[in-house]
């Protein structure tokens, strides 16, 4: 196996495709673990580094507001996005240090979550306008519990928002899932 020619850190754009490649070129599956605090987001990081192995950190809705804490009401999705948001910083701040290469993931948010995504994405530009970079690399939209054909009609004005900030986003439509790509 060659070895991956990626700088420690959050892996975003066009990057993660090129490690999904290696993956697949090399036989290897990326774990994907879902955090909920410093303390998880640091076990994987440590793991990440001992096996010297690509790895996919994903905060579910609940587990970002949980991330902020249990003491901060979640009205209007307002500690998701908060502990989504600190989260991703973290992993940001430490994933380089530790020597870890990271997607970070939001994982399977349904159609009632999308403020929750919408949150995320606001915070995503203003971290992209301070450091270049996105604060994830991708975003899943799991919209496969919807039978209308509405369920389209909210993804129309997320791939200009996805592409301005270089994320990669996974779609649940209907019984099977649909990868599009919108990145950079």
């Amino acid at each position: 196996m060659t070895k991956i020619n990626m700088a420690p850190g959050v892996i975003t754009g066009d990057q993660v495709q090129e490690l999904f490649s290696y993956a697949k070129a090399n036989q290897f599956a990326i774990p994907g673990v879902n955090v909920t605090g410093t303390n998880t987001v640091n076990t994987v990081l440590e793991t990440a580094v001992q096996l010297n192995a690509p790895v996919i950190i994903q905060f579910s809705n609940g587990g970002a507001a949980f991330f902020a804490g249990k003491g901060l009401s979640n009205d209007g999705q307002r500690a998701a996005i908060a502990g989504a948001v600190s989260g991703a910083q973290h992993v940001h701040q430490l994933a380089e240090l530790y020597g870890a290469r990271v997607i970070l993931h939001t994982d399977h948010a349904a159609k009632k979550l999308l403020p929750w995504v919408d949150g995320m994405l606001d915070a995503g530009e203003a971290f992209y306008k301070v450091h270049g970079k996105p604060l994830y690399s991708s975003h899943m939209l799991d919209l496969s519990g919807r039978t209308d054909s509405g369920k389209y009609r909210n993804l129309q004005t997320l791939p200009g928002a996805y592409e301005q900030n270089g994320h990669d986003s996974g779609t649940g439509i209907g019984r099977h899932r649909r990868r599009r790509r919108w990145c950079r």
